[in-house]
């Protein structure tokens, strides 16, 4: 069966919570609900704006406030584990982390020795004193060079023990994690086994078509490992009793993707309004998609040097409607209030058309969210567009 790539797309953007305004509502609530729909959401250190994980949220949920999550955190409806990356999941999806603890557990090669006799000397105190952090441990910081992110040993070993699952985190503060034992997190009607391969295989499928809509084996299998043979296994069976179709889009040829029958049979309307996406967005960390979706050739260059850069240290995709129509480079200073738009691009002239009012809408709203009072935009690749967008703040 082969649909037409709008068609693709609208699948995509309503399974992203994209295709309308705020599909969640507000609140605290609102914020479980995306985050529980997502699957996931990442988290990162880069805060030359508001941090990725509550810019995902805020694009979703009105009026987000980033105390929601460390209360429902409080609330052990969420933890803080790896997805393909550090992120913020639902509590319910607990026993899905624990093939990647084993991993860590079993697999320590990679990863530089740490001190047992420390590690357990580290999870005794927590177990005996409760919620600690790294600050709490003494202790020199390793020689540059001879440590794992040239961190002291004691924080090194809290690490170890939450990626082997022996810690879990409980909050953060100063964006530094505080840690404690598993027994005194997860509730007790948290399942807690050891998914099979195909358990596994299963919920990564599930969590794909429910968040992304339309996907290849690769996309579920995204920073995966080991994975691949299970997830086309339990695909071939969705397939076969009829829950999932294996389609084909237009212009894609000898890409295979599968969608779930409901959302094949449902008519998505998208509607148009513009979003300043974060990089780590669930729709948009995944780049070969986006090139072959929506023909959107994107990079993020915080980590290219400077001279290499061609978009600016943290350009953030712009979406309207079906589709990408440019990146703009933003800065937030916190102290003078201020957002900084140091480049915004258009991919085409037509973009131009789109009513000043959704550009003036988006940047505000981002402002806002950025705790900013004033927007500041510098240039662009369109002289005209650009002053004409200036005028209006």
């Amino acid at each position: 069966m082969i649909i037409s790539r709008k068609q693709a797309q609208a699948i995509a953007l309503y399974a992203a919570a994209l295709s309308k305004s705020t599909p969640f509502g507000s609140g605290k609530n609102a914020v479980f609900k995306a985050l529980n729909h997502l699957g996931y959401v990442q988290i990162d250190t880069i805060s030359v704006i508001a941090r990725a994980h509550h810019h995902v949220l805020a694009t979703r949920v009105s009026n987000y406030q980033p105390n929601y999550l460390s209360k429902l955190q409080e609330e052990q409806k969420i933890l803080e584990y790896w997805s393909h990356a550090a992120a913020y999941l639902p509590m319910t999806d607990y026993r899905f982390t624990l093939p990647l603890k084993k991993y860590f557990g079993d697999h320590r090669d990679p990863w530089p020795k740490s001190d047992k006799k420390l590690m357990q000397q580290v999870y005794d105190r927590i177990k005996t004193e409760g919620p600690l952090m790294a600050r709490d441990f003494s202790g020199d910081r390793m020689r540059k060079g001879e440590g794992w992110w040239d961190w002291k040993p004691a924080k090194l070993a809290l690490e170890r023990l939450f990626l082997e699952g022996s810690l879990v985190t409980v909050g953060r503060s100063g964006f530094q994690k505080i840690y404690d034992i598993p027994e005194n997190v997860i509730p007790s009607e948290i399942d807690v086994s050891m998914p099979s391969n195909i358990e596994f295989a299963e919920y990564l499928i599930n969590r794909a078509l429910q968040s992304l809509g339309i996907v290849t084996v690769n996309e579920v299998c995204y920073l995966r490992k080991n994975i691949k043979v299970d997830v086309k296994k339990v695909l071939s069976s969705m397939v076969k009793r009829g829950q999932v179709v294996r389609v084909g889009v237009h212009g894609l040829a000898g890409q295979e993707y599968f969608v779930s029958k409901t959302n094949l049979d449902l008519s998505f309307r998208v509607q148009k309004k513009l979003h300043l996406l974060s990089p780590f967005d669930n729709f948009t960390i995944q780049r070969n998609r986006l090139q072959q979706l929506f023909n959107y050739d994107y990079q993020i260059e915080c980590y290219v040097p400077k001279t290499k850069r061609k978009w600016g240290y943290f350009c953030l995709p712009i979406l309207y409607g079906y589709h990408f129509i440019g990146r703009v480079d933003a800065k937030a200073d916190r102290k003078a209030e201020e957002l900084i738009i140091q480049s915004i691009y258009l991919e085409n002239d037509k973009y131009k058309s789109i009513p000043l009012s959704q550009w003036y809408e988006a940047i505000d709203e981002f402002a806002k969210f950025n705790k900013c009072t004033r927007v500041k935009i510098l240039t662009g690749n369109d002289k005209e567009f650009v002053t004409t967008l200036r005028s209006k703040f």
